[in-house]
C-alpha cells in the first residue's frame, strides 16, 4: 500500500447521476452532483475495497478555498477534498442544505 498521492486521469460515468465526467488526474468526484466514490486508501491508490457512494455532507470555506467533505454511505469513511473549479456551486448548496 502506497501513502504517496498517485495521480491518475480517469474518465468515469457517475453512479449517482448519470453524468460522463472527464478527469484531470485529480479528479474524484462528480463536478454535476458532488458525489464522489470510495475507492481510495490514499489519492489515486484505489486500495479501498469499500465501493460506497459518498454524499457531499459539508461545505467550507478554507483560505480562499471551499472545502468539500464526502462521507460515504457503506462504512462512513470521511474524506475533505477541495472544490473544483468545474463543479456545480448550486449542487453544493443544495446538498449541504439536505444534510442539516
Amino acid at each position: 500500500m502506497s501513502q504517496k498521492f498517485q495521480k491518475k486521469k480517469e474518465d468515469f460515468v457517475c453512479e449517482h447521476c448519470g453524468a460522463n465526467v472527464v478527469g484531470n488526474g485529480f479528479t474524484n468526484h462528480c463536478p454535476k452532483c458532488l458525489y464522489s466514490k470510495h475507492v481510495d486508501i490514499f489519492p489515486g491508490d484505489r486500495e479501498a475495497n469499500c465501493g460506497g457512494m459518498m454524499p457531499l455532507i459539508k461545505l467550507e470555506s478554507v483560505n480562499n478555498a471551499y472545502i468539500l467533505t464526502h462521507r460515504c454511505v457503506k462504512c462512513g469513511y470521511e474524506k475533505r477534498n477541495k472544490m473544483s473549479e468545474g463543479d456545480d456551486f448550486d449542487a453544493a448548496l443544495k446538498a449541504v442544505k439536505r444534510t442539516d
